[in-house]
């Protein structure tokens, strides 16, 4: 399993003076470190309108920065959001192709079709933004391989057009989805692209059973959307190292996964959110595949420690610090304290056959001296990892 950085660049309240410019230069400062600890792959999301949970709304620019101060991390986007309102598939191509020749060949790119609070900024139709991101997928790798690109549907239309550049990698950088649920899992790998998820508020066994179900849809994938099926599971989850377990509850470990659930729950709008996916699972549960035994395998199950912790958030109730950290802690889904204990709970996320851990370091409150030194004892553990 490798070990990355998935970044938000986070700023929470209070804000100091020349906050904004601080976080830049904090998030660089910590992409420098990792590329010269050995991990594999930063990931930047893509966010608009999010506050305090992310001031990473031009992730291209970003990566580009790290580009040229650094020289062996893979640069990803996680994820591109992909409706045309916010990205033309055009863009999203010339972009990354030029990254990739600016990083010497180290771009790896996701997309995903975002959520309401970002679709109402930018005037999206929800109920375009899934088709939209299937033409993104279709059209992006086909604009990097074709001499002259045609497309032509309802929300774009191109008559052979020359885009460019062309990748440096060849045929193309890998691609990869954001995937909230399990119909996205089972949507990526039958796109023959990797799936990128949360384990936050999973437990282990659940984890397995979404990369069990990428798994099976990837492997009955014929027809990729690009010239290859880049079959790998990429999982992200709160990690925070110390010295020992109490030094790292010390720094501040329960507060910050508290805000981020409470944050993130509240950007998202997860409370819509949840009826609308609720809605669509139960079509699918009355289908045939694999989402449909997916769902229908969890139908009986009574709810987790984690789905009732989510619902009392959702639902405006104002829960300690202590015991959103305790019931998330419960299920294995986060990854806090000193080295033996955070490589035990790697090691049982490799266990489950994930390929590349995404450990969000930069959470909440935490110090940034804190983060600097959590993602140096966790680079320590990459060798043992791979």
């Amino acid at each position: 399993m490798k070990i990355d950085l998935f970044n938000e660049i986070q700023n929470p309240r209070p804000w100091p003076e020349g906050h904004e410019q601080l976080r830049f230069r904090q998030a660089i400062e910590q992409a420098v470190l990792a590329d010269e600890l050995g991990y594999g792959c930063w990931w930047q999301v893509e966010h608009h309108g999010a506050g305090e949970f992310s001031l990473s709304s031009a992730p291209e620019l970003m990566l580009a920065a790290l580009s040229q101060r650094t020289s062996r991390i893979r640069l990803g986007h996680s994820a591109v959001l992909a409706p045309g309102r916010f990205n033309h598939p055009i863009r999203v191509a010339e972009r990354a192709a030029t990254l990739d020749h600016l990083s010497g060949g180290r771009v790896e790119l996701g997309l995903t079709r975002s959520t309401i609070p970002e679709w109402r900024l930018f005037g999206i139709e929800p109920d375009d933004a899934r088709a939209q991101t299937q033409q993104a997928f279709e059209m992006v790798p086909k604009m990097w391989t074709s001499e002259r690109f045609t497309h032509e549907s309802d929300a774009y239309r191109v008559d052979g057009v020359g885009i460019g550049p062309k990748p440096l990698q060849k045929p193309h950088p890998p691609l990869w989805q954001a995937a909230a649920s399990p119909a996205s899992f089972e949507e990526a790998g039958r796109r023959g692209v990797g799936v990128l998820g949360t384990t936050m508020w999973e437990s282990l066994e659940r984890a397995g059973r979404l990369v069990g179900l990428y798994r099976a849809a990837a492997a009955a994938c014929t027809d990729p959307v690009g010239a290859f099926v880049n079959d790998q599971v990429g999982f992200f989850t709160f990690v925070h190292c110390a010295d020992t377990d109490d030094e790292a509850m010390r720094n501040g470990a329960a507060a910050a996964a508290a805000w981020y659930t409470v944050t993130a729950l509240t950007f998202f709008e997860a409370a819509t959110e949840f009826v609308r996916a609720n809605a669509r699972n139960e079509e699918l549960v009355k289908s045939p595949g694999l989402t449909g035994d997916f769902l229908r395998g969890e139908a009986a199950n009574a709810p987790s420690e984690a789905n009732l912790l989510i619902a009392r958030i959702l639902q405006g109730e104002q829960v300690p610090d202590e015991e959103v950290f305790e019931v998330l802690s419960a299920q294995d889904s986060l990854i806090v304290g000193s080295p033996e204990t955070c490589r035990k709970k790697l090691r049982a996320y490799a266990e489950l056959g994930i390929d590349r851990m995404m450990c969000l370091q930069q959470i909440g409150g935490i110090p940034h001296d804190k983060v600097l030194k959590s993602i140096r004892l966790i680079g320590e553990l990459i060798p043992d990892l791979a």
